[in-house]
């Protein structure tokens, strides 16, 4: 670029503006406003979920699909397998092609994805953030960052569903004690430390639960089952068991024909028929596919120029407030509409 000559003065005025310039924090530049699609254009929707391995994610994608392609839209599963780093590089390359218009994200990182995404809006995309909050604080259901969308499940009150399930369970053991163990998601995610908190607030409530392992369980069932296998050879007597349903389809294969009442996040069609059928105790319900699809409407309709709500409490979207017990499961005749 080239400049004309200035005084001195304007020079050093010039220099300063520019200095201010490049200290101000990326998440003050000014929103690039995309112009509004239009009803009849085909838009393309990019779901930056868990991981294509991940039946919570896959569950979220089929309702992506439905209301992708219920809206005149394409829909693409991006697949970070769990990993962090992927994820931001793919967003990163997502707003360089301008593959998408509309970006629904499942975060593996609450803190790394900040920058990207605000990246993303300010490119003109809609960003919609799924399930997972994105941002420095787990008990808000407001977008955190700017511009985007928020349909969450908060990982806090998540936590103390949990925990309550889990004292529920214990009031059914008999005697003076009822020994739990929790099977983590990631310890290295702030988002499920903030989970694992609140599920031992909540059970250290009940003076029956002595809490005798919180470990990592991962969310796949051979890393459920290898934690199990663990926290079983140190506590054989362990009464009940709380974590990922994907985990703990894994520990509970490894438990065989147990008393041991296990409880799980997540409700797929094998989750709920295992608590139906009285193999676990409960589960939490999340209609996965109906938040997936009403993430997905919101973001095409966003990008189409229409006003809509930002913050939503998947919670909101849930049958009986996620506690899905026999009884509850039962009296409604809940039906999963997905599969791990």
């Amino acid at each position: 670029m080239k400049f004309n000559k200035r005084p001195t003065a304007a020079m050093a005025l010039m220099s300063l503006a520019l200095l201010a310039s490049a200290c101000t924090p990326p998440a003050q530049s000014s929103t690039t406003e995309a112009s509004a699609a239009s009803a009849d254009q085909k838009l393309n929707v990019g779901f930056f979920g868990f991981a294509k391995s991940n039946g919570f994610a896959q569950g979220t994608f089929l309702g992506v699909e439905q209301a992708a392609k219920a809206n005149n839209a394409s829909a693409t599963f991006v697949d970070s397998n769990f990993s962090a780093q992927t994820q931001v590089q793919q967003i990163q390359d997502a707003v360089t092609s301008k593959q998408f218009e509309v970006i629904v994200v499942q975060a593996n990182d609450n803190q790394a994805l900040i920058a990207p995404l605000t990246q993303a809006v300010q490119a003109g995309i809609t960003v919609v953030v799924e399930f997972s909050v994105i941002g420095p604080k787990f008990d808000t259901i407001e977008p955190q960052v700017p511009g985007a969308i928020s349909i969450v499940d908060l990982p806090t009150r998540n936590g103390k569903v949990l925990g309550e399930m889990g004292k529920e369970a214990c009031a059914q053991v008999p005697g003076d004690t009822c020994k739990v163990a929790y099977l983590e998601g990631f310890k290295s995610l702030p988002l499920d430390n903030a989970r694992t908190e609140a599920v031992k607030a909540e059970l250290a409530t009940d003076p029956k639960i002595k809490l005798v392992a919180s470990v990592e369980g991962g969310y796949t069932q051979d890393s459920g089952r290898q934690a199990f296998q663990n926290v079983s050879q140190a506590n054989p007597d362990v009464d009940v068991v709380i974590g990922a349903s994907q985990a703990i389809t894994g520990a509970a294969a490894a438990a065989g024909n147990s008393a041991i009442k296990f409880i799980g996040n997540g409700a797929s069609v094998s989750n709920v028929e295992a608590v139906r059928s009285g193999k676990w105790f409960s589960i939490y319900v999340s209609d996965v596919v109906a938040n997936g699809a009403k993430a997905t409407e919101l973001g095409l309709a966003k990008a189409r120029g229409q006003q809509v709500e930002t913050a939503i409490d998947e919670a909101s979207l849930s049958p009986n407030n996620g506690k899905g017990t026999k009884e509850a499961l039962d009296s409604l005749n809940y039906v999963s509409k997905y599969s791990d």
